[in-house]
């Protein structure tokens, strides 16, 4: 699958340099987002069209070709690298970077540059609208004052004349374009990690992301091997069968269990159990003190830890990427399914949703649907101290075709439903 790093952050903290330096280190595509829209800017002086006629520049759009070489840019087949950082495209790039049919353009372009590849990108948006779904966002930062010293310090290196007045007041112009614009602002996305370079060195910054970056790709190639279901060898269902039983004594040992309700397990077919997440250890509850195999829908997270990944192999833990659209993860529960597989999935998402006002998930019923399978609700209660009281009680299968509708809303209600039968029978 492929790796995406996004780099956000206002003209002048680096982005640039740091981007370009950890795409060899790291052996990443580097697309520099932002020689794009320098790119149009140019193109636009170069044919005198103004920045109000949409027409004009729509057609533009369509003829414009912008490829990256050996750390050149073309545009249009000629090397424009040394152009596109002029003061004239400097002076117009923020407008034209906000006219609507070219963000859409751009984006788009990007998009398809980075399909398939591991690519890092920087700009001013890319966490938050080019790519929301990047495995790592960062939001660098600076003072003005620094910012302006470094843009003078690279203009002259690349022989580019100006003063420390007209980079100030480029620079804030910008700062108050990129944040107020009604298209794509600049925002740190709430899962960024934010780093001010201000007293930092570019190679304390480069050393800061490199370390950030090689550990969340390494973590990655973990959580990657989750979704590669091993086969089901004998010496696996002996290991599953050894681990299951050892860990169910320890469980009794350490806990005073009572199940109700197991009856309703008896289903001749594939289901999915859904319950209330109230601990780490509730899932094992359910699993490890059932003669039936139970396969948990779990965050692929788990899977970076060695010991935690060699357990989800063993007893076929299905990954998910919360908040994320994982394609991969809904094949590989569907097909357990259809196989008349059982699985298991906290309906909250995280432990103690319900307290934490968190949206009911509606992936459960979304792939009973899907699969055509029931909904067994299971209640736990319980503090999980050491030698406390635990309950796990099972409710009767729900068949959610009877909340089907013509309402596009249904799947939402339904999972509230299930949800309010389970928090019933945690209470009984």
């Amino acid at each position: 699958m492929p790796f995406i790093v996004a780099i956000d952050g206002p003209s002048g903290t680096g982005k640039g340099t740091v981007t370009s330096y950890l795409a060899k280190k790291l052996h990443l595509m580097y697309l520099d987002t932002g020689a794009t829209y320098r790119c149009v800017t140019l193109k636009l002086l170069n044919e005198k069209i103004d920045f109000e006629d949409t027409e004009k520049i729509v057609k533009a759009l369509k003829n414009i070709d912008i490829d990256f070489k050996k750390e050149k840019v073309f545009l249009d087949g000629e090397d424009v690298t040394l152009e596109i950082r002029k003061d004239l495209v400097n002076n117009n790039v923020s407008q034209v970077s906000h006219i609507l049919e070219v963000r859409q353009a751009m984006v788009d372009l990007q998009r398809r540059m980075s399909e398939g590849k591991d690519v890092i990108l920087e700009g001013r948006d890319i966490g938050t609208n080019v790519f929301p779904n990047a495995d790592v966002k960062i939001y660098l930062d600076a003072s003005v004052d620094e910012r302006v010293k470094r843009r003078l310090k690279q203009n002259k290196e690349k022989g580019i004349e100006s003063t420390e007045k007209e980079v100030r007041q480029n620079i804030e112009f910008r700062d108050n374009n990129d944040k107020t614009s009604k298209i794509g602002p600049l925002r740190q996305a709430e899962d960024a990690i934010y780093i001010d370079t201000t007293n930092l060195s570019i190679k304390e910054v480069e050393s800061k992301l490199y370390k950030l970056i090689k550990s969340k790709k390494r973590d990655d190639k973990w959580i990657e091997r989750g979704y590669i279901t091993t086969p089901d060898t004998w010496h696996k269902r002996l290991s599953r069968k050894v681990i299951k039983g050892f860990l169910a004594s320890l469980y009794h040992i350490f806990y005073r269990v009572k199940i109700t309700g197991r009856e309703n397990l008896d289903l001749d077919e594939g289901f999915i159990i859904c319950a209330n997440h109230l601990n780490y250890l509730d899932a094992a509850a359910i699993v490890l003190l059932n003669k039936k195999f139970i396969r948990f829908v779990a965050k692929s997270d788990l899977y970076r830890l060695p010991l935690i990944s060699y357990l989800g192999h063993t007893f076929d833990v299905i990954p998910i990427k919360r908040g994320k659209n994982d394609l991969a993860s809904i094949k590989m529960c569907l097909k357990a399914l259809k196989n008349k597989e059982i699985l298991g999935i906290f309906p909250e998402g995280t432990r103690k949703g319900l307290d934490k006002n968190v949206k009911i998930k509606n992936g459960a019923v979304f792939l009973a649907e899907k699969a055509g399978v029931k909904i067994v609700p299971a209640g736990i209660g319980g503090t999980f101290k050491l030698f406390t009281k635990i309950k796990v009680n099972y409710g009767e299968a729900i068949d959610i075709k009877a909340y089907q509708s013509d309402d596009p809303a249904w799947i939402d209600k339904a999972s509230e439903e299930v949800m309010n039968k389970i928090v019933e029978l945690s209470k009984e």
